[in-house]
């Protein structure tokens, strides 16, 4: 099967590395240097329409997978799809639960969706307030899309009005933090769960557990990710079967009550507590990173396959099948991440690894420069490998990471070190 691919990044790389480990002829728009070792990159710009229908005509693609979420929420898919094309990824309408903060919140709300109590605020009064309604513990979150950067996870309520002060009438976060979400800070521990959707049913994919914070310890500002393991030890059978429940079987019966097309992925971000109850802290519509890398490694079966099903409302009646192993992916970040990426630097011992299916180099913030790759982006690279059991996955991926440098490397030593939970 012909695929299209939309994006440049490390979900991407990740997906058309599966795609065309699956035996698919994978095409990228715009794609990266590090795209092009598993796929034919086609230069254009996602933001451009009728330009990317164009070139999923002239390819004569299949299947088209879109995976950022601007491109989403402006409409690419309801276009593609309006033009003939078979898309995998839901329309402007339904990415909606990614693309407003307040309009997610509702939909929960709406649906019964275990979620945290929140406030929708334009002014600082009303901010003032509702940071007050909740004992100044909260979590301020800007109302758009902020590139993964519009959450403040606060402790006190000091913190709490200084962030929703930058969004409000600083503009940090231009347009998308004119309106916030000022919600409960729910405590336990956070877990991500993805379900490949056709419209009418799901398939829930392999759970992940991200690091966000950029230090060793869970300590420093939070990232979009600096590392990722798959399957979760601590996540129990019950536990899915909660998941699936109250959070996935009540969306997309809301989906369908709303009249919302939704052909995607539906990644759910929970926060399980003490009693094990899964509360859903937001949704994205597409597929998480660096959660997509090691659930990538652990497909077990042709995924063209799935998506394309997915894309045309028809999602086959078998389960996916899984590779027992471990996955954990490390992220190797650039000097001034998160607050700044500083790019340029060139990155050394690549060509050390011929890519074998149990260990992957994922390529997110790179370029070529000459015969060589340096950095251009906050995170960098995403090294991912499979184990038997988590200490030997460890083992594979870190003596990978010794392997690589580039000047200014920062990357987590203890992911997927967090122990037990009391879930």
């Amino acid at each position: 099967m012909k695929i299209l691919v939309i994006g440049a990044g490390g979900r991407e790389h990740a997906l058309c590395w599966r795609l065309h480990a699956n035996g698919h002829e994978v095409f990228a728009l715009p794609g990266s240097a590090g795209i092009a070792t598993v796929a034919t990159c086609i230069q254009g710009d996602i933001g451009d329409q009728p330009a990317v229908e164009r070139a999923a005509r002239e390819l004569g693609v299949e299947l088209v997978v879109i995976g950022p979420e601007v491109p989403l929420v402006a409409g690419l898919a309801d276009s593609l799809r309006a033009a003939g094309h078979a898309v995998f990824g839901p329309s402007a309408a339904a990415a909606q639960l990614e693309g407003s903060k307040a309009f997610s919140k509702r939909f929960f709300e709406r649906h019964g969706i275990p979620t945290a109590r929140f406030f929708e605020c334009t002014t600082m009064a009303a901010a003032d307030q509702a940071i007050a309604s909740l004992g100044g513990r909260v979590v301020v979150k800007a109302d758009g899309l902020a590139a993964g950067k519009g959450v403040v996870v606060c402790s006190t309520a000091q913190q709490a009005q200084s962030a929703a002060r930058e969004m409000l009438e600083e503009g940090r976060f231009a347009s998308a933090g004119a309106k916030i979400i000022v919600e409960q800070r729910l405590e336990g521990r956070e877990v991500s769960m993805m379900a490949l959707c056709d419209g009418k049913r799901y398939e829930l994919l392999a759970a992940a557990e991200d690091h966000k914070a950029i230090f060793d310890g869970d300590r420093g500002p939070n990232t979009g990710g600096m590392g990722t393991v798959s399957p979760v030890e601590w996540v129990s059978d019950e536990l899915v079967e909660r998941a699936r429940r109250e959070v996935f079987d009540r969306t997309l019966r809301g989906l369908q009550a709303d009249g919302l097309d939704f052909r995607g992925v539906l990644y759910a971000g929970l926060m399980v507590d003490a009693e094990g109850t899964p509360w859903l802290l937001e949704y994205n519509v597409r597929f998480g990173d660096p959660e997509t890398q090691p659930v990538m490694l652990r497909i077990a079966d042709d995924l063209g396959v799935w998506l394309l099903a997915c894309a045309q409302g028809h999602m086959p009646d078998a389960q996916l099948r899984w590779d027992p192993r471990t996955a954990v992916c490390v992220v190797l970040a650039s000097a001034g991440y998160p607050e700044s990426a500083r790019k340029g630097d060139a990155i050394t011992g690549l060509e050390q690894f011929a890519e074998p299916s149990e260990l992957v180099i994922f390529h997110a913030g790179s370029k070529r420069s000459g015969n060589a790759f340096v950095t251009d982006g906050g995170r960098v690279l995403a090294v991912t490998g499979l184990g038997e059991g988590l200490t030997k996955a460890r083992e594979k991926v870190y003596a990978a990471v010794d392997r690589i440098q580039f000047s200014g490397m920062q990357f987590r030593r203890d992911i997927g070190l967090r122990g037990e939970t009391h879930v």
